[in-house]
């Protein structure tokens, strides 16, 4: 894809650089990377390069997904690469619209397979520096839809600064 820059058209966006968040041309790829690498997990696609914010920038106010389930996106080193070892050959359909970006992956094929995405082990942790950390595992369960078969896969184990002090205490 190359640098993002102006001249290819690339707008001023959110990104984060050793925790900060600023402005950046290309910044908001990472949501690109997020939605991709999404998608992919609920797919046969394998994943063979995959990395994540060692931060969490973002309370989990309207998160939709569980924590560490994107991908960031950096040039020229940090990248998602995804590879098809299936028979079925994949489309990946993405759009914007004055709000979203959107994105669906199509097949040639029906699929044999249901795919749900979910987390284990969460916890948040005070750090002896008086910050808080944040842990958890990503798994993913394949559920044939001829005989119900169930795989469980781990997918990550996910550790990140968290930027922001947690809600820690339930209110009545």
């Amino acid at each position: 894809m190359g640098r993002p820059s102006k001249e290819r058209g690339f707008l001023e966006g959110l990104s984060l650089h050793n925790g900060q968040i600023g402005k950046d041309i290309g910044g908001g790829l990472c949501q690109l990377g997020n939605l991709i690498y999404w998608i992919a997990l609920h797919s046969d696609l394998t994943i063979i390069e995959r990395w994540r914010h060692s931060f969490d920038v973002f309370p989990d106010v309207n998160r939709t997904i569980p924590f560490a389930c994107g991908a960031t996106l950096s040039y020229n080193y940090i990248d998602l690469q995804l590879l098809n070892k299936t028979n079925t050959t994949y489309r990946l359909n993405l759009w914007l619209d004055d709000e979203y970006l959107h994105g669906e992956l199509l097949a040639n094929t029906p699929l044999s397979y249901h795919y749900e995405i979910f987390e284990t082990d969460h916890v948040i942790e005070q750090q002896w520096w008086g910050g808080y950390t944040r842990h958890n595992k990503i798994w993913q369960r394949k559920t044939h839809l001829l005989d119900n078969q169930i795989e469980e896969n781990l997918i990550s184990e996910n550790h990140a600064i968290m930027m922001y002090t947690p809600y820690l205490t339930q209110q009545n």
